[in-house]
């Protein structure tokens, strides 16, 4: 039955009900009957990672073919458009299956193509689920390194405001406060705590304030203090 699907791989994949075929191909089906499937695929990888049904096919592939050299063939078209991926609506997915299922030097290849960009990435709609799996999956030294980069600024503004006030940014600077260590939150609470005032005033601000007034409530609990407000109420 497999075996009259070739010279039709593509259109499967295209198709709505189609690529449901082909994923469970994927899925069940010894790689060495079904190379036809994924050969079909090479050169392909990020062309189909940008397309709505493609993009399932490919993370099934990831998954389930664990024959070194299509590991190798599919992530090194992956790695070669990271950016572009991380920023489509469909390629984002195949990133952050990487960031998530990957092995750690894969991770730490994606990690290193988006250094010098975490910000830019942190406000775009997409990106930003990529920037917030990195540092869920990321090892310390890389999490110091894109946090590190939060907390740069330029001679307008300081990045971490400008991520605060930002409608997916903010997402991002939650997931820091919850991924990081100790001795990271407290300078990263010192920096926010500057803008509290200012962030009430920001839909997307207010976020932020919410975490912000947790975390300290709960670390006076963790000490044995009172709470206090870390705000006045208006």
């Amino acid at each position: 039955m497999v075996a009259e699907l070739d010279g039709h791989v593509m259109r499967c994949v295209r198709d709505q009900n189609g690529n449901h075929v082909i994923q469970k191909c994927i899925e069940c089906i010894p790689q060495n009957v079904i190379e036809f499937i994924v050969s079909t695929f090479y050169g392909q990888v990020v062309v189909l990672s940008t397309h709505p049904y493609g993009c399932r096919v490919i993370q099934r592939v990831l998954e389930h073919c664990d024959d070194p050299k299509t590991q190798q063939i599919m992530m090194d078209e992956v790695l070669q458009s990271v950016c572009l991926l991380a920023t489509d609506q469909y390629g984002n997915y195949v990133v952050q299956h990487v960031m998530e299922h990957g092995k750690p030097h894969e991770r730490s290849a994606i990690i290193e193509k988006l250094i010098g960009q975490i910000v830019q990435m942190s406000q775009q709609k997409f990106a930003s689920n990529v920037i917030e799996k990195c540092l869920s999956f990321g090892n310390p030294v890389e999490r110091q390194i894109l946090i590190g980069e939060m907390l740069g600024s330029t001679e307008e503004s300081e990045h971490l405001e400008v991520m605060m006030k930002d409608q997916f940014a903010n997402y991002v600077v939650q997931k820091v406060l919850e991924t990081c260590d100790d001795q990271q939150r407290e300078a990263i609470l010192t920096r926010i705590k500057a803008h509290l005032n200012t962030l009430k005033k920001y839909t997307y601000g207010k976020h932020i304030v919410a975490r912000v007034e947790k975390l300290v409530a709960a670390g006076e609990k963790r000490l044995g203090l009172q709470p206090s407000r870390v705000l006045p109420e208006d």
